[in-house]
């Protein structure tokens, strides 16, 4: 049998980071401080060999050092002129500041929001889509609580692990994240709703641990709007209430106009007035009330904005599941930060080889694939697209070989 049919001459990890770019890494780097003392070991040759780490779900460095020496004739393909020892990457992510690669990962995401972007597919998505960002956090244990500060009581038995706390910001049309901020897990969530960085027009789709009076005026006086989900303890008077049923006497929804007060320190009180919807959810079979500042948009679409928070659910399901954040290739705060942002650029990397496949492939099928040919010379692209392909040559060459006798017929 001959070569595969999607033979090239690059491993897939080549073709993956071949839209970042050696000499913006290495330009990055120098204006962060990043290769001050360094030898060899530059932010290039770490970056491609942490993603080749986290793609492969590697959980340790010993497993990282022993794969790319069984891989060490393919290195020179990625730029690498050494083998990395334990020793070199424990410390490059002790001392490689981690803004490195959150720079890197910004950058990859502006080069390449066009494509992300999911305006120009032939779906007709409602007007306040592409305006709509959705703001969520996620926690990510960790050993030591002296890392980053865990949430909660202490057990009773040994210590209270700690906790890296990801708050994030993605568009809805595009489905990676465009902001990341990292805290400890004790940190609460509304400290990231600043109205500086949003613009008016926005639409704002937030749990209710975001739920905050005085930041939701601030954005409503700033033109933002935001849709999230009821408290069942919050205090509020009525202005007006309205039920709207249907022609069997049961409620469909029901709309109300409050007014939330809250008294700050100085002894200023705060008023935000608000609408609260109300219906029923035939599939949890119970009833949902959402909170907005918008008074005027059809119940309808409040209702399907909020349901588009789940994107970002869906988001760091996917993260966990496909990439290595149980178990750190480092235990200082930096060596943590820069494993989650080297996930984040694999992520995106994977992502946009996603988007641009015709052929529909769901993303842990793909990260899997993926996983498998990493240091293959397969066109990955063209594998993804039609991957039976080798499969049906070899059955074609196979029936018109000419039949072989048996030595004892």
């Amino acid at each position: 049998m001959g070569k595969s049919t999607h033979f090239i001459g690059q491993p897939v990890l080549e073709q993956l980071i071949k839209c970042i770019g050696k000499e913006k890494i290495l330009k990055i780097s120098r204006a962060k401080d990043g290769e001050r003392y360094v030898k060899s070991f530059d932010a290039w040759q770490h970056l491609v060999v942490m993603l080749y780490a986290v793609i492969m779900r590697f959980d340790s460095l010993r497993e990282i050092a022993a794969a790319t020496e069984a891989e060490s004739r393919k290195l020179s393909h990625l730029g690498i002129t050494s083998l990395p020892r334990r020793s070199t990457l424990s410390d490059a992510n002790m001392r490689r500041p981690n803004e490195v690669f959150e720079e890197i990962y910004r950058s990859l995401y502006e080069d390449n929001k066009h494509i992300l972007s999911s305006d120009s597919s032939s779906h007709k998505l409602p007007g306040w889509m592409k305006h709509l960002q959705i703001i969520d956090s996620t926690t990510i244990s960790l050993f030591s609580n002296l890392i980053f500060k865990g949430v909660g009581r202490n057990p009773k038995m040994g210590k209270k692990k700690g906790g890296l706390k990801c708050h994030t910001v993605i568009h809805a049309n595009e489905g990676v994240p465009c902001d990341v901020c990292f805290t400890s897990a004790a940190t609460h969530d509304h400290f990231m709703l600043v109205p500086n960085h949003f613009n008016r027009g926005d639409l704002l789709a937030l749990d209710r641990a975001y739920i905050d009076y005085g930041k939701f005026e601030e954005l409503t006086e700033c033109g933002v709007m935001y849709v999230t989900k009821m408290k069942k303890s919050l205090v509020y008077e009525t202005v007006s209430s309205v039920y709207h049923m249907n022609m069997d006497g049961k409620m469909v929804w029901r709309e109300e106009v409050v007014v939330f007060t809250k008294k700050e320190r100085n002894g200023r009180n705060i008023t935000h007035k608000a609408r609260i919807i109300t219906y029923a959810d035939k599939e949890k079979k119970k009833l949902i009330r959402l909170l907005s500042n918008n008074l005027e948009l059809p119940y309808e679409e409040i209702i399907e904005i909020y349901r588009k928070r789940w994107a970002i659910e869906l988001l760091f399901k996917q993260m966990k599941q496909n990439f290595p954040l149980r178990y750190f290739y480092g235990e200082s705060a930096n060596a943590i930060k820069i494993q989650v942002w080297v996930t984040l650029i694999a992520n995106l990397l994977l992502t946009l080889l996603q988007r641009s496949v015709k052929r529909s492939w769901s993303f842990s099928g793909l990260a899997t694939m993926v996983r498998i040919m990493l240091m293959y010379y397969i066109n990955i692209q063209s594998l993804l697209e039609h991957p039976e392909k080798d499969w049906e040559k070899s059955v074609c060459e196979l029936t018109k070989s000419p039949f072989e006798p048996y030595l004892f017929d």
